[in-house]
This record gives C-alpha cells, structure tokens and sequence, in this order.
C-alpha cells in the first residue's frame, strides 16, 4: 500500500529534482520489455546496447563533447571521487587544490586523502562567495597532481570561472576537475569540450532524472584509472553492469534540459528574482547571500536574522512548501555551514539561513502561496526571539555569548509549533 503524497510547493531543487514525465516514460521499456543485459553477445542484449549508445549521444550533446567522452556512473559522488583519484594516480602527484565550499563529496574525499599523505590547499572564497583565480594559480605547486573546483555552489549558487582556471592548470601541467552537478540545465555547457576541463561531473537526479546515476566526463586523451573495478563495462573505465533504464532516462532528460534551458534564463530567473525583492520589500534584516550576479538562475539562498532555521524549516513544512537548510545539518545541530563559515557569515546569522531553488515546473501560483505565507511566518518566529529583544538593528555580535539565548529561541520555536 503506498503512503498518499500530500500536495506541496516544492522549492528545494538544489537537492533532488521530479523525474520529468517524458524521462519516465522513456524508461519503462527497459524496466520491462528491454531488460537484457547490453553485455550480451545475442540480439536482445544487443538491442539494449543500442539504446544505451544512443543514451551516451545524447547526453554528450548536452556538453558538446563525443560520446567516448562520457562515463557513466552511479551518481554525482562517484564521479567526483573517480576523478580526483584518476587525477592523483595518473600524475603520481601528492597534492589537491580545491576550496572551502566544495560538496561533501570533494571535502570528504580531500580529508581522507589527507590522512593518507596527501597534501590538499582549501582556498578561502570572499565574502559573496566568488573565488579569486589569482589565489588558485598561487596554489598550483610542483606536486600538485589535480585541482578541483566546483563549477556552481551547491548552497548559494555562486558561480565559479572554471574555464579560465582549467585554462590556467593546462599551461602548469595540472589536471582540472570540476564539480558540475548544480549546471546542466541551469547554464549552457556546450563549450565543456572546447574548453581545457579535463573532468567534469554530473548527477541524473538534479536534471530531472531518476536517483542513482551519474556521468564522468573525461576529455580525450586524459588518462584515467577504473574506480570502481570490475568488467569491461564502459570500455574498462567503469565496472559494473549499466542501469540501463535509468541511463536512457538521463539521456531524455539531458535532451529536455537543453529544450529548457532558456526558460531557466528567463522565466526562472524571474520567479527567483521576483521571490527576493518581495521578501527584501516586506521584511527587515534579511540578506541574500552570494554574488547576485554570479550565480545560478533558480537559487536563492537567505538569511533571516533572529530565527532559527529550522524553525522556518519546520514551519514551512506544516505549510507545506519544501526548502532546505544553509547549514550542513537540518536536524538540530547547531553547527553552521561550513560554505556560509567560509563566507565569513557569523555562526548565528549561518544558522539563521535557508536555501530556496526552483525549476521549470514551479508556477507563479506556488511563488504567490510561498510569498504569502513566509512574511508574516517570520514575523511571528521573531517576535518569539529573545535575540530579536537585544539586538533589533545589529546581528553581527559575538556568538558565543549569545549562544545561550539561541537555544532558548530553539526551544521556545520548537514548543510554539508543537501547540
């Protein structure tokens, strides 16, 4: 029996998104008609490997690359570890550049690599958020084997000049990797194969694909070392027999998010624009956070002083509206963001963050119900906060002494959403 899905204003598509309706439909065939192995040497298999060449096709149009030049994999995590170890393997190198606010799929990796012996240079990113290519090329050792740096940020949005720096490791002699899961659809990537990207990464699931499956692009004529070590899958780069159903489902979506990708330049970009300057208009002691330039169309990520994010988080939930957390943890740990950290935003006002991302299926309608609903949300959230009573006009003050005050304010939103 399976559980009724009540209606929701979804706004947190920075974390998963809908399968389209098209890229499900694509995939049934091949979760019952088409379900030989494409390994197989007779026709039936043999049937399926077609659908999976031309998978592979169509998602390498999507970054204007060959199809030998794309490996798929199980998810965007995957594809960043493979291409941070291929790098490191292939170099013989010891050394990783990357930044502060990379996924916790590059900060997890680097931390292990380090206490592996390898040596990692975080860079720090300015107060919006934008990376200073100057500080990247100082970085750029002898013995750096790879530099990896996320294309867009996952919490902010912010975008990085990830061509210019790829351009700048191929004069030095160092690999680049870049981190794009946040990009396809959202920005055009066409020109990846023109460029001196070596690696890129991808994820199926933030384009409108299903969970669990991924893609390494690998430039011609990089050298790369298997992963994940099996058969001879994916020309020997990849083990593992392909999902193949979830595959084609990525090679429709990748063609849907080229059809819509002015649509996210324009009409997304609108309802996010539009979506801030009402919440700047209506409520004091709120701030965008990152670049307002030099970030994704579809994301928006706010501070709204003297509340606690969760506690909007929660509130929005009863509403009915889904969005996610600035902080690394949304489950009532008190510890900030480390991408916000990295900003310089104190703890407090970190904590106070929430991250709201659209896509093509969200309508003027559920931005309306958002907008109607949140104002006077916060409005009563501060009334409660005894950081609102001490600091009306100043949030910047010190953390730690207000500290104690913060949990009461955890409490008090926590017990005022209970009654």
């Amino acid at each position: 029996m399976h559980a009724s899905r009540p209606e929701v204003v979804y706004l947190d598509n920075n974390a998963t998104t809908r399968v389209a309706p098209e890229v499900f439909e694509a995939m049934v065939p091949f979760l019952t008609e088409y379900y030989g192995n494409p390994s197989s040497a007779y026709s039936f298999g043999k049937l399926v490997e077609g659908h999976l060449i031309e998978a592979r096709t169509k998602v390498a149009a999507l970054l204007g690359c060959t199809p030998k030049e794309i490996i798929f994999t199980s998810c965007g995590t995957e594809s960043d570890n493979m291409a941070i170890w291929s790098a490191l393997q292939t170099s013989g190198k010891k050394h990783i550049v990357t930044t502060q606010v990379e996924h916790s799929a590059i900060m997890n990796q680097t931390d292990v690599l380090e206490r592996m012996g390898f040596g990692v240079t975080r860079l720090p990113v300015q107060a919006d958020g934008t990376l200073s290519v100057a500080d990247v090329e100082k970085a750029i050792r002898d013995d750096t084997g790879v530099v990896s740096i996320m294309w867009a940020n996952n919490e902010t949005g912010v975008l990085f000049p990830v061509e210019e720096i790829a351009s700048i490791c191929k004069k030095k002699g160092v690999l680049f990797h870049t981190d794009a899961v946040q990009t396809p659809g959202k920005i055009d990537l066409r020109h990846v194969a023109k460029s001196d990207i070596d690696f890129l990464s991808m994820s199926g699931h933030k384009l409108h694909a299903p969970k669990g499956v991924g893609v390494l692009y690998v430039k011609k004529r990089t050298k790369v070392v298997p992963y994940v070590i099996g058969g001879g899958q994916e020309r020997g780069k990849r083990g593992g027999t392909e999902n193949v159903a979830s595959i084609v489902g990525l090679g429709r979506a990748a063609e849907l998010a080229l059809e819509t990708l002015a649509d996210e330049q324009t009409r997304i970009r609108a309802l996010r624009d539009r979506f801030e300057e009402t919440l700047l208009k209506r409520l004091p002691n709120l701030y965008i956070n990152g670049n307002r330039e030099q970030r994704l169309p579809n994301t928006s990520n706010i501070a709204f002083d003297f509340v606690e994010a969760e506690a909007i988080l929660l509130k929005l939930d009863l509403s009915g509206i889904c969005a996610s957390s600035g902080s690394a943890c949304t489950t009532g740990s008190l510890d900030p963001s480390h991408v916000l950290s990295a900003m310089g935003l104190t703890p407090a006002r970190a904590r106070s963050c929430v991250r709201f991302s659209f896509s093509h299926y969200n309508t003027e309608a559920e931005i309306d119900h958002a907008l109607a609903i949140i104002p006077p949300m916060i409005e009563g959230l501060r009334a409660m906060s005894p950081l609102n009573a001490d600091h009306p006009d100043n949030f910047a003050y010190d953390v730690e002494a207000a500290r104690e005050k913060e949990e009461k304010l955890m409490a008090a939103t926590m017990a005022a959403i209970n009654e």
